[in-house]
């Protein structure tokens, strides 16, 4: 199946309407059908603003980047990202064109 993998990186404690960006991104995925996603915590990162962001050890929750990965259909993935757009956020995404299936029997 032809499909489109769609990142998007947000800051791990930046919220949207009380809840974490991360988590508004996926419950707002499933809501409007997107088959899946999955949210990734980083080790370390920077973005546009070039500040390193870094995990040590005694650190509890932060500023680190997480990236929200949906594999999803190229008109599923325009409508999220204006649905996204709408709601106020500026995210940076990476959209790429993916080949997906499943290995066996479902």
């Amino acid at each position: 199946m032809q499909a489109v993998f769609l990142k998007i990186y947000v800051q791990e404690n930046h919220r949207h309407q009380g809840k974490l960006v991360y988590d508004w991104l996926l419950q707002e995925a499933n809501r409007m059908g997107l088959t899946g996603g999955s949210a990734f915590r980083a080790v370390a990162g920077f973005g546009r603003h070039h500040k390193l962001h870094e995990a040590h050890f005694f650190e509890l929750a932060g500023d680190l980047p997480v990236e929200v990965g949906f594999v999803a259909q190229a008109a599923d993935a325009d409508a999220f990202l204006a649905h996204i757009a709408a709601q106020g956020l500026n995210l940076f995404y990476v959209r790429l064109p993916a080949e997906c299936g499943s290995t066996g029997t479902p």
